[in-house]
């Protein structure tokens, strides 16, 4: 027999039988209604020579006891709970495995406990600084007592999804869109623990809640990227300046390393000279030899020298 599934409330959207009724019949109950069946039947066919009368009335009988037997024996998952109603009322919950009830008498209802994904559509959210932004997002729960998920509410997966819409716009209308963009993992925090106070009693565990796309108007995104690539070129003219500032720091301590160095020059001028590249296109012309600007210097340094000492001092008469 196939699960009945419970009419959803609508606009609720179901993945999976999340609430079903157990069927009368499954593969356990039915191997041992056909076990009992073979069972009677030989016994009747038995007594069928001796006792026809009795034989018929043992017959259908044992078909009853049967049905009945078979009924009363049903099976849920791992993941399943079972709620037992008796005459209308709460009666117990069991499960997961096999479990007996009273056939007629009990109604079962198997609620998935496994964690489910509830997806919030795209709601239109005016934020605090009069921005206007879509967004959406996933609310994922699990049912953590399933008598008060099926007593309390009516369909507690339509009901927490309409929650978590009106929770999103209740928080997202409270923040400023720079905050809406920064911090995204508070936001959703702030969404589950508004979802969770107005569900409790419930039954339900919220797992989390995750924000999956924000969209924005297509000018605010414009001015956003004129923005952002403002800010870009702004570090990047701070972090040249600074390279400058650096270079020159560093061509101010190497002139005076050359200029304490007598041979730091002529070794720079080599170094320049070999950096040029063996190519046949490249003429080096040295208007002066190194050795006459080392002349010129010396020179210069005898000149200093010289009007340092003064002029000679002349003999007494």
């Amino acid at each position: 027999m196939s699960l009945m599934q419970i009419p959803a409330a609508p606009g609720s959207s179901r993945g999976g039988p999340q609430i079903r009724v157990t069927p009368m019949i499954n593969y356990i109950s039915a191997l041992l209604f056909v076990l009992m069946l073979i069972a009677g039947a030989l016994i009747a066919a038995a007594i069928f020579s001796a006792y026809p009368l009795i034989a018929g009335l043992f017959a259908v009988f044992w078909i009853f006891l049967d049905i009945v037997v078979c009924s009363s024996i049903r099976l849920a998952a791992q993941w399943e709970k079972a709620v037992v109603f008796r005459l209308g009322k709460y009666h117990t919950m069991k499960g997961p495995g096999l479990f007996m009830v009273v056939p007629l008498i009990d109604q079962i209802w198997i609620v998935d406990t496994r964690v489910l994904a509830v997806n919030i559509p795209k709601q239109q959210v005016i934020t605090r600084d009069n921005v206007p932004v879509t967004i959406d997002g996933v609310l994922f729960f699990r049912v953590q007592n399933a008598a008060d998920a099926l007593i309390m509410v009516q369909d507690f997966r339509y009901a927490i999804s309409q929650y978590a819409q009106t929770s999103l716009r209740d928080v997202i209308g409270q923040m400023t869109l720079d905050q809406l963009l920064t911090e995204r993992e508070q936001i959703a925090h702030a969404i589950e623990q508004h979802v969770e106070k107005d569900t409790k009693g419930w039954g339900l565990d919220i797992t989390g809640l995750r924000i999956q796309d924000i969209d924005m108007p297509e000018d605010l995104k414009k001015m956003m990227s004129r923005q952002a690539s403002a800010e870009r070129e702004k570090r990047a003219t701070i972090t040249k300046a600074e390279g400058d500032r650096e270079a020159a720091v560093n061509l101010a301590q190497a002139a005076h390393t050359m200029a304490e160095s007598p041979g730091a020059m002529q070794l720079r001028t080599l170094q320049t000279i070999d950096g040029l590249g063996p190519t046949a296109s490249n003429t080096v012309v040295l208007a002066l030899p190194v050795e006459m600007f080392e002349a010129l210097n010396s020179f210069r340094d005898f000149v200093r020298t010289q009007n340092s000492e003064g002029p000679p001092l002349s003999p007494r008469a």
